[in-house]
């Protein structure tokens, strides 16, 4: 700093620096590949479970919407609604049952 000479020169690295580099290098490389192999798992569980849910739903609603249309046009209130939406249910559940076979069976080949 005082430009006499003294100090060492900029140039040149000190080897704990170099090692110290190297390591935090292969930290750093460890750390994405962890992260980066997390993720994907975790947004098809998500995925898998979206798709569960709007199974679920759809075939509860769309069961209800056609029973309650049967209804109305054939005058058989409640016995349209109510069969329809079991209708629904039971068909949601034989797909969501669907989709846990085919998910364990991926699952289990890796």
């Amino acid at each position: 700093m005082t430009g006499n000479g003294s100090d060492p020169e900029p140039a040149s690295q000190d080897s704990r620096l170099v090692s110290l580099q190297e390591r935090l290098d292969r930290a750093e490389a460890a750390e994405a590949k962890r992260a980066g192999s997390g993720a994907p798992e975790s947004d098809a569980n998500y995925r898998l479970g979206n798709r569960v849910l709007a199974e679920l739903l759809g075939g509860m609603l769309g069961g209800a919407l056609i029973g309650w249309l049967i209804d109305r046009f054939a005058g058989t209130s409640p016995w349209g609604l109510l069969g329809m939406l079991a209708l629904g249910v039971v068909v949601a559940f034989r797909n969501i049952f669907r989709i846990a076979n085919d998910a364990s069976r991926r699952g289990g080949s890796k």
